[in-house]
């Protein structure tokens, strides 16, 4: 117990430190202290969590994989223009696939036909504002990104925008704590890869989005930890007048 409680205080000051360092624009630093970060959340969730995912587990552990790489490409030399970069698509296809997993652990326990049935408007809604915002959001990098890269940006944005609506699908069909706490872990995830898209491609020299997009990475794991700490209550009907 006391181990666990130490290693929490300790992911928190991380967080706290990772923000700082990301918002003072040194990134190398940044990224040493994330990866050690997704470290110990990985072993908190694996050795203190009672009922495990075995997808959620993935999506941690893919993540952190991806994000250690994302780091190591720090300690080699730049490529030319006409190269291609490794690190940056083996990376960004391992955190598409870990939010994949994060999706599939949010709709494992969904019952689909009752979904369909009862949130037909929304999802058809949804869909639509998710097509218009990856287009929106992915065309902004347009001018920074050669035809792959680009094709690999929208992919990206298509599985975040994906997340969202999964998670808002999934708290207005369940209406539960945990429903809840995985819809506001999955609005930070978003704003923090729009933050950070704008912070690499459009607003460089920008600090200050470096400490917001960071400021939200680092929520967004708290709540993604603390929704893995309870579980689905199913249905919840809502309050409605007598």
């Amino acid at each position: 117990m006391l181990i666990n409680r130490t290693l929490k205080v300790l992911l928190l000051l991380l967080g706290c430190i990772f923000i700082v360092l990301q918002g003072q624009a040194l990134e190398l630093e940044g990224a040493a202290v994330s990866a050690v970060m997704l470290v110990i959340l990985t072993i908190l969730y694996c050795k203190w969590t009672e009922k495990k995912s075995k997808l959620f587990f993935w999506f941690i552990v893919v993540f952190t994989i991806a994000h250690v790489l994302s780091y190591s490409s720090w300690f080699f030399e730049p490529i030319e223009h006409y190269e291609i970069d490794l690190f940056y698509y083996t990376a960004n296809i391992l955190y598409i696939i870990s939010y994949i997993f994060l999706i599939l652990r949010i709709t494992s326990e969904l019952d689909f036909k009752k979904v369909f049935t009862e949130l037909t408007i929304p999802l058809i809604i949804l869909v639509s504002l998710d097509v218009f915002c990856v287009v929106l959001v992915t065309d902004t990098t347009k001018g920074a990104l050669d035809i792959s890269q680009y094709i690999l940006e929208f992919i990206y944005n298509a599985v975040i925008m994906a997340l969202l609506s999964v998670a808002l699908i999934n708290y207005m069909y369940r209406n539960d704590n945990k429903s809840m706490l995985i819809l506001i872990g999955s609005i930070c995830i978003v704003f923090s890869e729009i933050i950070q898209l704008a912070y690499y491609y459009i607003l460089e020299d920008d600090r200050s989005l470096g400490f917001i997009y960071s400021f939200f990475l680092v929520v967004a794991f708290i709540f993604f930890y603390l929704q893995s700490q309870v579980q689905f209550t199913g249905p919840i009907p809502e309050y409605a007048d007598e």
